[in-house]
């Protein structure tokens, strides 16, 4: 009899036999794990991975036979007993996600106890997979398998070949030609060509840049890049990282990016220059789930193979300890890529540890460069010492630039309690300010108390076009000498390009502080001692999450109380934040490594959260722009294209508040992890999301 891999599809209108399926997904495995020599697991798991349809109950629950067959387990076991556990777990979890190690003594829900003979007993016959299928020589052992924290990681890409290479097949995917990294690099050269130095900054970023490229020689690891705000770091940071990405003949540039505000504002920048095709935006948006073999959803995902990815710290990290297919199957093209980490004193301090083994194992075994880019840097020498004892962290920016008078532009000044009637009355009396809060609802209600001509409100709340649009009028205001009111929350504060010649900032770490003051005076017109940053200790009381972050800065502002910006207050922040405050637990407060050492995949894929709360749904906003995409998808449309046109008129929300709207007839689902508004009362497009009475629990 002929034996199908699954029911017809668009790409394969007559079915497709599952010879050929193991096949052709043996063959894209090892080509995608050879990015870090696992060549010959990828076409070993690719073979196994579908063996358990040459059962007869499959077969028949493909006739439409109402029969469950688990298929990914038979791969699995022999996997197993020939002593490939990577491959065992990659084929165990190719559908469902990566499983915990777990114990014989489990049921179902980990791989030992699936790999339990009572477990085993349950499997459909398989055997007949014999009489088509030869299978690949076992592949040898990682070098590293000694290192409990790269196997993790090996596995984890692994899977990500896998689960690529299985649902490329299956929808018929073709790749994706891109322009080169050499023509990439020469555009750059050409954008920067075009350039004339109007003044001393325009001199020094020269300067900056000129310096940090004869760095791009060295081989592969670790930089840090310590560039002033206002000294051109985006794309200083780009031109060395496609330089480096020439040198030593690497796939991409991923630019990973602490909020979408700041991924808005680069991805533009990006495409002007390299071209709109060349450059992905990858929003922390939907992600498609693959439920079963026939779910035509699985296979919409992002994969991340274009030459530069732009990207979120959530959707990196979070997708680096994934044990989910949809987000996994990106992560293979993470191997041999040069990653700059913008606004790197951004990390999470409660994952900072399991971030930082992160970058290390990724530096150290899977081919990629690190850069950690800001201006002000964290002290993650001890972390990275102990993670990677052998790398050393270069800086790309000789120090001298960090004390330019140029980049001196502003005063801080402290201005202790203010109420909110007194912080409003005097961001009225200023017809150019910008006022930085430490959560969402403050700036909404801050904002009310604002008249409305030429005042704005900036926040995750809303979608990324209108924040966008905003931030359009906002830049045409500054620049014609109009009234221009800002409220916002710490979005804008880390490589938003606005100036300023006043701003407010509540009491928050010195970090952010410091990042507030670069959107004050960013051009340098105005003097230092009329461009004045007020740090004030705001009515509400802040999150709770920054009481230790308050506590260091007002401790470091004690210490130098007229060099805030200097990097030796930064430093003596941070050592005191992440080495006195806060200790090895405090670091790592989901015990993310200990899972990690038990390879307990989906046991940290659960708990690796960056942001408590952070959206699993998006919540598409109907508006001029957008509602053709949104039409399109409420018919059923599925499609990657689809979901990027349709992803900036989108906000990301807790799955409960979706679901508290859905009950309440406000929204409705759209898709697995998508919803459309109903209730145009529930967003404001100047304000954003209308956080009500029934959903403020869901952000506290």
């Amino acid at each position: 009899m002929n034996y199908f891999a699954h029911s017809p599809n668009d790409a394969h209108p007559g079915g497709q036999l599952l010879l050929e399926h193991l096949q052709n997904v043996s063959a894209l495995a090892a080509r995608f794990a050879a990015a870090f020599d696992a060549a010959a697991e990828g076409a070993y798991a690719g073979m196994l991975h579908d063996i358990g349809k040459y059962s007869d109950a499959f077969q028949r629950r493909l006739g439409g036979a109402p029969v469950q067959a688990d298929h990914a387990t038979a791969g699995a076991v022999t996997a197993f007993d020939a002593r490939v556990a990577p491959t065992a777990f990659a084929v165990a979890g190719h559908h469902g996600g990566l499983p915990d190690l777990g114990t014989r003594y489990d049921t179902d829900s980990t791989l030992l106890g699936r790999m339990s003979a009572a477990y085993r007993a349950t499997l459909p016959d398989f055997s007949v997979y014999r009489r088509e299928v030869t299978l690949p020589a076992l592949p040898p052992p990682p070098k590293f398998r000694t290192s409990p924290a790269a196997m993790y990681a090996y596995t984890q890409m692994l899977f990500s070949c896998l689960v690529d290479a299985d649902w490329s097949d299956t929808g018929g995917e073709t790749e994706s030609q891109y322009t080169s990294v050499d023509t990439l690099a020469a555009r750059l050269d050409a954008h920067f060509a075009g350039f004339t130095e109007r003044g001393e900054l325009d001199r020094l970023r020269n300067q900056i840049r000129a310096s940090v490229l004869a760095g791009a020689d060295a081989r592969r690891g670790l930089f840090s890049l310590t560039v002033p705000t206002g000294g051109g770091k985006t794309l200083t940071s780009m031109a060395f990282a496609l330089r480096h990405a020439q040198v030593h003949g690497m796939r991409r540039v991923i630019y990973v990016i602490p909020y979408c505000s700041i991924l808005e504002q680069t991805g533009k920048v990006f495409k002007a220059v390299f071209g709109e095709e060349n450059v992905r935006l990858h929003y922390s948006a939907a992600e498609l789930k693959a439920d079963g073999d026939t779910d035509a959803n699985a296979f919409v995902s992002e994969r991340w193979d274009a030459p530069i990815i732009l990207t979120t710290a959530v959707q990196f990290f979070e997708s680096l300890y994934s044990a989910k297919p949809s987000r996994a199957r990106k992560m293979h093209h993470v191997c041999g890529s040069v990653i700059v980490f913008d606004e790197a004193q951004m990390l999470p301090t409660a994952y900072l540890r399991p971030c930082v083994s992160g970058i290390c194992t990724l530096t150290e075994h899977f081919g990629c460069t690190a850069v950690l880019c800001t201006a002000t840097q964290p002290s993650l020498g001890p972390l990275i010492a102990e993670f990677a004892p052998s790398a050393d962290v270069r800086e790309l920016c000789p120090p001298t630039y960090a004390d330019a008078a140029v980049f001196r532009r502003v005063t801080y000044r402290f201005d202790g309690a203010l109420s909110d009637e007194a912080l409003a009355a005097r961001l009225l009396d200023t017809p150019r300010v910008l006022c930085i809060v430490n959560n969402r609802a403050e700036a909404q209600s801050l904002y009310a108390a604002l008249s409305h001509e030429g005042s704005y409100c900036l926040t995750t709340w809303l979608t990324p076009h209108d924040r966008g649009a905003a931030l359009e009028t906002i830049r045409q205001r500054l620049s014609d000498g109009k009234v221009c009111r800002v409220v916002s929350t710490s979005l804008v504060e880390a490589g938003v390009d606005l100036d300023f010649p006043c701003v407010y900032r509540a009491i928050a770490g010195l970090d952010s502080i410091v990042q507030a003051g670069g959107r004050c005076n960013r051009e340098g017109r105005g003097a230092a001692a009329d461009s004045v940053v007020h740090v004030f200790v705001p009515e509400a009381s802040a999150p709770r999450r920054l009481a230790q972050n308050i506590a260091a800065a007002e401790r470091t502002i004690a210490a130098h109380p007229d060099a805030l910006a200097s990097a030796a207050a930064v430093r003596d922040y941070f050592d005191f934040l992440l080495y006195t405050l806060k200790d090895a637990q405090a670091l790592d407060r989901k015990e993310i490594l200990d899972g990690v050492r038990k390879l307990a995949f989906r046991t940290v894929s659960d708990a690796f959260r960056l942001i408590d709360g952070e959206a699993d749904v998006s919540l598409y906003i109907p508006s001029d722009g957008g509602d053709v995409y949104l039409s399109r998808l409420r018919a059923g449309e599925r499609s990657r294209t689809l979901f990027r046109a349709a992803a900036p008129f989108a906000v990301a929300l807790p799955q409960r508040t979706i679901a508290d709207l859905i009950a309440r007839g406000k929204a409705e689902t759209l898709c697995e992890n998508g919803a459309l508004l109903l209730d145009p009362d529930c967003y404001n497009p100047e304000t954003g999301f209308a956080l009500s009475e029934a959903t403020k629990a869901n952000f506290i």
